[in-house]
């Protein structure tokens, strides 16, 4: 993993052992390496230099503001989907016109908010929206910028909670549908369209159905510039993989060598919105077994994290890597890895291979950069854990651990 490596019989982030962040700032805690993240986002970045493009890192993979502000510092834009994105956004230094704002469920307010800020523009997701974002820029005296995602019917090869861009999904508008979106646009005065959309689906590990999208938007704004609108922008949304389980998922350049052709021929800028390719490596949870449990045949480590801290395994069955953080690497027994959480589904593992532990001894739960601490929350009223970035040899907390007193900071008793 990019950012983390064992040497000296331990857990590094960087040039700090994991161990020392987990006796300084407690457990479970989330670890970044920023450098991890900045060279994920170079990579992506170099390997479209050779046209005119924007990578817009996708807030909701990991929105933590030291990481947002180191990307920033970069040159990246952002991807958000929602009005509390956007303001995270711009509190971590993301210029306004690299704001792209996705999302199927705009409410009127973050539209406006939106609008005062001037974003780049809107990623549109059906004709309502179109109406919608055209009414709140009437009122306000605005001509809201947009593109128009639409939905390819590409099938990406990947888990069905994270496909996207196959007609019967809730994202995108049905691309039978193009002649109904220009009688909308051409009625509405205070919308500029300059912009299409495609994003098929996330954790990709083949680049073909990317070729195949590009290949279908490419068709379509042809099209659409005959029609006499000037389409400029193509994104083509983010979803490239990572290695989670060993898997060897292609690397930016070869992504690029599909859609490189696609942009030149149009002439057009290139937006990208990756998440997970930049984050879900440059991230490890951190956690202690609390106990270890026999019953019968069967032995649990029983965590102080759980679905709360990385749901995942939980909502998708995903598979991450799970190791001590110090000590022999061999596995040599077969253990189901679980949260303290009263529920069933609070599980890391089951069935694995890991090497003998006891309590109290440190886990590092790896690839957990993406889809971890922003999916986080207090059921059972559990705090949530707090974020360490980590730079060389140095590393501070960048959001703090919650208290028992967080918990409770916004409720009243009635009476």
């Amino acid at each position: 993993m990019s950012g983390f490596q064992f040497k000296n019989k331990q857990w590094y982030a960087d040039g700090v052992a994991l161990s020392q962040i987990a006796d300084k700032v407690g457990t479970p805690a989330y670890v970044y390496s920023l450098s991890a993240f900045e060279e994920r986002y170079k990579e992506i970045d170099q390997a479209y230099k050779s046209v005119p493009h924007l990578v817009a890192y996708s807030m909701k993979a990991n929105g933590n503001l030291s990481v947002v502000s180191a990307l920033a510092k970069l040159g990246s834009g952002v991807d958000v989907v929602s009005g509390g994105e956007l303001f995270k956004a711009r509190k971590a230094g993301v210029k306004a016109d690299k704001i792209i704002f996705a999302g199927v469920g705009k409410t009127d307010d973050e539209i406006a908010y939106a609008l005062k800020e001037g974003i780049r523009y809107f990623n549109v997701e059906s004709i309502p929206e179109i109406l919608a974002i055209n009414e709140v820029a009437a009122k306000l005296r605005r001509i809201a910028p947009i593109a128009i995602r639409f939905n390819p019917d590409v099938d990406p090869h990947t888990h069905h909670y994270i496909t996207t861009g196959k007609k019967e999904t809730k994202f995108g508008v049905y691309l039978g549908d193009v002649d109904k979106v220009m009688k909308v646009v051409r009625q509405c005065k205070s919308v500029q369209w300059t912009g299409v959309h495609a994003h098929i689906g996330s954790q990709m590990t083949q680049t073909a159905p990317v070729g195949k999208a590009a290949k279908v938007i490419e068709q379509l704004v042809v099209r659409l510039r005959k029609e006499g609108f000037p389409i400029h922008t193509v994104n083509l949304g983010g979803g490239y993989g990572i290695d989670y389980q060993g898997e060897k998922p292609p690397k930016a350049s070869q992504y690029a060598a599909l859609v490189l052709p696609v942009i030149k021929r149009l002439n057009a800028t290139l937006v990208l919105e990756p998440g997970r390719f930049i984050s879900g490596n440059s991230g490890v949870l951190l956690s202690r077994v609390t106990y270890v449990k026999q019953s019968g045949s069967k032995t649990f480590y029983i965590l102080d994290s759980g679905m709360g801290e990385l749901i995942r395994p939980s909502l998708y069955e995903a598979y991450h890597r799970i190791a001590p953080a110090q000590g022999p690497q061999k596995a040599v027994q077969t253990v189901d890895v679980v949260g303290p959480i009263c529920e069933s589904g609070d599980f890391f593992a089951k069935g694995r291979k890991l090497p003998l532990m006891k309590r109290g001894d440190l886990i590092v739960v790896f690839s957990a950069g993406a889809y971890g601490s922003v999916m986080g929350s207090t059921y059972n009223a559990r705090p949530l854990a707090p974020e360490v970035v980590v730079r060389g040899t140095r590393f501070s907390v960048a959001r703090q651990r919650q208290t028992w007193e967080d918990l409770i900071r916004l409720e009243r008793i009635f009476a």
